[in-house]
């Protein structure tokens, strides 16, 4: 398992890679994914071999002073029920590569050469028999050690990166600084993906959004595959989630509850419960409850490409712009709740761009907001796990 403890380098001095690469996990697991799914794996190269075809894929020559890195797709733990899953194990993935990278920059290692393939599907024979077979290269990465670490900047990585979360509570309806969202719909600079950040703050948008939510929001619950696949992955409590490492305890989806109001919960939710009541609209109780919590927020924002169908590459950058604007939204005290169904299906997500007047393919929705009350972080699997030395 990779990174391995080392002693903490000197003061002022760069660390070394196994050392920053411990840290960079640690705070890149805390990334968004999809139910909390975590689907991402990262190689480190370290067999002369793997050195060799990283090098050759990006196209220079195999350089001893540099590392490489490779972010994978792991297929064990992606959700597939519905064909708009894989663009968000994309993003998820995204979203860890590109928190991993700034941790390791921030820690003297910077990128000095990268390649994100279309096809992230490509065998990788080049690898050798210990790439995992369930693992799809997404991005390759050569760092060397450049700099003088930030361990200042390191520290409000992982403090903000630890304070994201997706909160479901009531947001206040207090109008944001309209300077704020400009602010936060800046892209860093990280990549040049094309991706347009647009934050709606009109009653009339917002009131068409929670229409389309009341109208559609049930679909999920009524799709019998993907609502088993999402239902795996919540959890009777905050001890199981904990214990389990992913997914979603009832109280991170409605709050804290009772013993037996979770009970109750348990029950409402089951796919059996769905299955049976769904030829009396049961699905359509649960859409004004989403919309419902929708409408409580002062904005909706949403993230589009300008590509209709666009490839891995496009997807992954994203992931990271993603991660990028989460976190500008949690420094400034604000709380992001993605809802996703209206993308997840081809005719409600072209209805959702139709009615806010969005372009190219939009990717991510949530509302925004200052929430009323706090939400419990969801758990994560051990940063270790999604590492291996290849």
């Amino acid at each position: 398992m990779i990174p391995t403890p080392v002693p903490p380098a000197l003061p002022g001095r760069p660390v070394s890679f196994d050392a920053a690469l411990r840290d960079a996990m640690a705070i890149a697991v805390l990334g968004p994914s999809s139910h909390n799914c975590q689907p991402w794996g990262l190689a480190h190269l370290t067999s002369p071999g793997a050195r060799r075809a990283a090098a050759d894929h990006l196209g220079r020559a195999e350089d001893g002073d540099s590392t490489y890195l490779v972010l994978a797709l792991d297929r064990e733990r992606s959700l597939a029920a519905l064909p708009a899953h894989d663009l968000e194990m994309l993003l998820s993935c995204g979203a860890y590569w590109r928190l991993l990278l700034r941790a390791l920059g921030a820690q003297g290692w910077t990128v000095a050469a990268d390649r994100y393939p279309d096809h992230p599907l490509r065998p990788v024979s080049a690898l050798g028999d210990a790439w995992p077979s369930a693992w799809s290269p997404l991005a390759v990465v050569q760092l060397r050690c450049h700099g003088i670490p930030d361990p200042d900047g390191l520290a409000e990585l992982r403090s903000t990166a630890t304070d994201r979360r997706t909160n479901r509570a009531p947001y206040r309806m207090d109008p944001e600084d309209p300077e704020l969202l400009r602010g936060l719909a800046e892209l860093e600079g990280f990549t040049n993906t094309g991706t347009a950040i647009r934050h709606f703050t009109g009653a009339h948008e917002r009131a068409r959004f929670v229409r389309l939510l009341a109208r559609h929001g049930g679909r999920d619950f009524s799709h019998a595959a993907a609502w088993r696949e999402t239902h795996s992955f919540v959890r009777r409590d905050e001890a199981a989630a904990r214990a389990a490492g992913d997914g979603f305890a009832l109280s991170q989806l409605f709050g804290p509850m009772s013993a037996s109001r979770r009970r109750l919960f348990s029950l409402a939710l089951a796919p059996a419960t769905m299955r049976a009541l769904r030829p009396l609209g049961y699905h359509r109780v649960f859409a004004r409850g989403i919309a419902a919590v929708a409408g409580k927020a002062p904005a909706v924002v949403a993230m589009s490409l300008p590509e209709q169908a666009p490839g891995g590459a496009s997807l992954v950058r994203a992931g990271g712009d993603l991660v990028d604007y989460w976190l500008r939204a949690t420094r400034a005290g604000l709380a992001v709740h993605p809802l996703s169904v209206l993308l997840q299906h081809d005719d409600l997500r072209r209805a959702l761009q139709s009615s806010l007047g969005l372009d190219g393919r939009t990717v991510f929705v949530a509302r925004l907001g200052r929430p009323t009350t706090g939400f419990p972080a969801a758990p994560r699997l051990h940063p270790g796990r999604a590492g291996r030395r290849i």
